[in-house]
């Protein structure tokens, strides 16, 4: 009979791990530990942390997509509703634990990117393909006349992805949703007026 595989479970509690304590501050000790898995099972199933750290991320976007499909992506709503309800799941996704944690994202574009290129490069990938969606969704504001003919979609896509990351290290710094509640705040009554 062969031992079942420990992968998945490494997986969902090293996510935790990685999310609350970051690349550098979570060893593979404390990632097994979470797991309730020896210490072979992590080498079994990857070969190196980088290689763990990138199928967390993946894990990580998997429920990203299913935001993004559901918010911005989602053409049953209005475009400026869809964007709304973007940045509320967002808020409500920061708000938990104090803002402790933050966006992984964010969290491993700050602080893994100078030590992992592929770690950097995937984090790029994944702010472009939020970019798009965001900007899909402006592009729908502007063909049913919520926003101005005239907006730029990508660049305003860009802007807000940014912004909205930004406000994220805030809040985790200060350990306070404010900084992505005072983006909603301006996003919707200046940028979108």
């Amino acid at each position: 009979m062969s031992r079942p595989s420990h992968r998945d479970t490494i997986l969902t509690s090293g996510l935790r791990v990685v999310h609350e304590h970051g690349f550098n501050g979570a060893s593979v000790r404390d990632i097994v530990q979470a797991a309730g898995v020896p210490h072979g099972s992590f080498t079994n199933h990857f070969p190196s942390k980088e290689a763990f750290v990138l199928e967390v991320i993946d894990l990580y976007l998997a429920e990203a997509r299913l935001n993004l499909r559901d918010t911005l992506c989602n053409d049953d709503l209005a475009p400026m509703h869809r964007l709304r309800k973007y940045v509320d799941a967002n808020i409500r996704h920061i708000s938990l634990n104090d803002s402790r944690n933050g966006c992984l994202f964010g969290n491993f574009a700050v602080e893994a990117s100078d030590s992992s290129e592929a770690i950097r490069l995937r984090i790029v990938e994944i702010f472009a393909e939020v970019e798009k969606c965001v900007d899909y969704c402006l592009m729908a504001a502007v063909s049913v006349g919520e926003l101005r003919a005239d907006t730029n979609c990508q660049e305003l896509a860009s802007f807000i992805v940014t912004s909205l990351q930004g406000a994220y290290l805030m809040a985790k710094a200060r350990r306070d949703p404010t900084p992505v509640l005072n983006f909603k705040e301006m996003l919707f009554s200046r940028v979108l007026r």
